[in-house]
This record gives C-alpha cells, sequence and structure tokens, in this order.
C-alpha cells in the first residue's frame, strides 16, 4: 500500500505536465479519468486508515483533515473546470496547488514532513539575514541612481539606463546571480572605466559576502532543527 500511495501521488502530481497548457497535452478527458483515479485511491488510503485509528485520534490529526480538503477542492475545481469547457469558456486548474498537500500529509510521508517542519523553522532565523540583505541591495539601487541617473546614459537598446529606482533594484538582484554580468555594467564603463569599481563592490558585498552567509545560515539552521526534531540524528 505504501508503494500504490507513492506511485499515485507521483502521477497526480505529474498531471500537470499534460494538463493545458501542457508540456506533452493529452486530452481532457484522459487526464481528467486519471485524476479523479488519484483521488479515489487518495480517498480509499484515508478511509483505511480510519478504519484502523480510534475515532477521536484520527479526526483530531490535521494531516488527515488535510488530505479530505484537499481532496474535496480538487473534485470541485475538476467539476467547474469540465462544466465551464462544455461552454467554452477559458479557465485555469486552480487546485494544482493543493496537489503537493497528498505528498506532505500521507503517513508514509513523515520523513518529507519532517524536512518540511525544519524548512518552516528554519525560516524566522535566516529572516535577518535576507532583510539585511535587501537593506544592502536598495542602498547600492539608490547609489546607483544618484551616480547614473542623471547623466542620460542608454543602454544597447537605447533605453534610460538607471534612471528608474525600481529597475535599478531588478537589474541589481539579477547581478547578485551575475546572469546580467557584464552587460549591466557596459554603459556606465563605456562613460568612464572608474564606474567599474561600484559593480566590483556591489558583486564583493552582496554575491560573495551575504550569499555565502546566507547560505551558512540556512544550512546551519536546517541541520540544527533536523537533529533535534523526534526521530532525528540525534534520537
Amino acid at each position: 500500500m505504501r508503494t500504490a500511495t507513492y506511485f499515485f501521488i507521483f502521477l497526480n502530481l505529474s498531471l500537470a505536465l499534460f494538463e493545458e497548457p501542457a508540456v506533452y497535452p493529452l486530452p481532457f478527458l484522459a487526464t481528467s479519468v486519471l485524476e479523479v483515479l488519484c483521488l479515489l485511491v487518495f480517498l480509499g488510503r484515508l478511509t483505511h486508515f480510519a478504519k484502523v485509528t480510534q475515532h477521536n485520534v484520527f479526526w483530531k490529526d490535521t494531516k488527515n483533515i488535510c488530505i479530505m480538503v484537499a481532496i474535496l477542492l480538487s473534485l470541485t475545481d475538476l467539476a467547474i473546470y469540465g462544466v465551464l469547457r462544455l461552454y467554452d469558456v477559458r479557465s485555469i486548474r486552480w487546485s494544482r496547488i493543493v496537489r503537493p498537500i497528498f505528498l506532505i500529509n500521507f503517513a508514509e510521508s513523515r520523513q518529507i514532513r519532517r524536512a518540511f517542519r525544519s524548512i518552516r523553522n528554519t525560516l524566522p532565523e535566516i529572516t535577518y539575514v535576507f532583510l539585511l540583505f535587501m537593506f544592502s541591495l536598495l542602498m547600492f539601487s539608490l547609489m546607483a541612481l544618484k551616480l547614473f541617473g542623471e547623466r542620460n546614459l542608454q543602454t544597447a537598446e537605447g533605453l534610460p539606463y538607471f534612471s528608474n529606482y525600481l529597475e535599478i533594484v531588478f537589474d541589481l538582484y539579477v547581478l547578485v546571480t551575475t546572469a546580467n554580468s557584464p552587460d549591466v555594467m557596459m554603459p556606465a564603463f563605456d562613460f568612464s572605466s572608474w564606474y567599474a569599481l561600484f559593480f566590483i563592490a556591489f558583486v564583493i558585498v552582496n554575491t560573495y559576502i551575504f550569499m555565502s552567509l546566507f547560505l551558512a545560515v540556512v544550512y546551519n539552521n536546517y541541520k540544527k532543527h533536523l537533529k533535534v526534531m523526534p526521530g532525528g540524528a540525534c534520537d
């Protein structure tokens, strides 16, 4: 039953590849039949679990409630989507976002829930590092606006260069990943090679220092929460 549960969870998640808009589109009837089959299996697995569990224990377990709600939402969305298709009304399958609930909340997914709880417990502790990073990004963006915004520079496409603060924030955020390097700095570099120092300082501070610090905080806190949880490495 554990293998069957995993198989149908995988099948249910994989339907996103075949439902419109899809990578490999299949007829709506085929995907809907497969989804109903998966939901029936989940319902049967939940019913079986209810039969071997005390009534008060079963209904106090939020995992079971989440699964039932996810099944109900999926069936409701499927019915609404099917009716709208009959009248040629375009809509989206909003219930796709609830499908990972089946992966997390079944009893067989204990290790996944442990990892999920570790991530959830880690998030508040990395918030401070993230806020410092965002503060640095906003300050560098403000400096870029003051340095380049009034010099009437243009990009290679002929667009104004670093004249809008929000666009600067986005461009420098992308620069943290080095995806737009060195293109983002070339208009300033062509104006004066000394402006390259600004981008070098930005990359050193945000890409090398903050990203390394962010990764270290995430790893250490995740490892700490994973060890102290029931069933963790220290138990």
